[in-house]
């Protein structure tokens, strides 16, 4: 199989360490040999991050360049414009509607982009925006918008959800085990 590319972007404190070990997991028991980028960027609440997950029949370096990304899953819409050049041709973007703002939109020296997935989507690019602020809310938690992200993900995969759910079991904490699996299940239902 050739080697297949996922890109997790956003701010950091969205859980995107989460999500590269659900992914990561699900497709080390699919078999695959599987690399996994640090999160690079801000690890503090508010900088940017992005982790590179690869995976096929040998892989020998987790780093993804400009239009090698099969899939950019995006936890804000202003990181998705940002590392969209990522995308290869043909590939997909799954993204969060939320929008957190940058410092200089929050000193006034800059405007947040209106219209952004729009704006994607006519670049001829595959989006699909979803409010996983709300559906994380809906399934009785907000921090849990990073695993509705990969329960539409994991729709879009060609993986049984009994690797995603083992995943799930493996990775969260007991206490917070439903709530993130009903997280997911929105995900997967968008």
């Amino acid at each position: 199989m050739e080697t297949k590319s996922i890109m997790i972007v956003g701010v950091g404190g969205q859980g995107s360490l989460l999500a590269s070990r659900l992914i990561g997991n699900v497709l080390l028991s699919g078999g695959y040999d599987v690399k996994v980028s640090e999160v690079h960027g801000m690890s503090q609440r508010g900088g940017s991050v992005v982790t590179y997950v690869k995976y096929g029949d040998k892989v020998f370096s987790p780093v993804i360049e400009k239009g090698e990304a099969d899939i950019i899953i995006s936890f804000e819409l202003l990181e998705a414009a940002r590392w969209v050049s990522y995308l290869k041709k043909g590939g997909s973007l799954i993204t969060s509607t939320q929008r957190i703002d940058p410092m200089p939109v929050i000193t006034g020296t800059d405007g947040y982009p209106d219209d952004i997935a729009n704006k994607i989507t006519e670049l001829g690019i595959e989006v699909t925006a979803v409010d996983a602020l709300e559906l994380a809310r809906e399934a009785g938690g907000v921090k849990a918008s990073n695993v509705v992200l990969m329960g539409v993900a994991a729709s879009k995969m060609d993986f049984e959800d009994e690797l995603w759910q083992d995943a799930i079991k493996q990775c969260v904490p007991p206490k917070f085990l439903e709530l993130n699996q009903k997280a997911f299940e929105l995900g997967m239902n968008v």
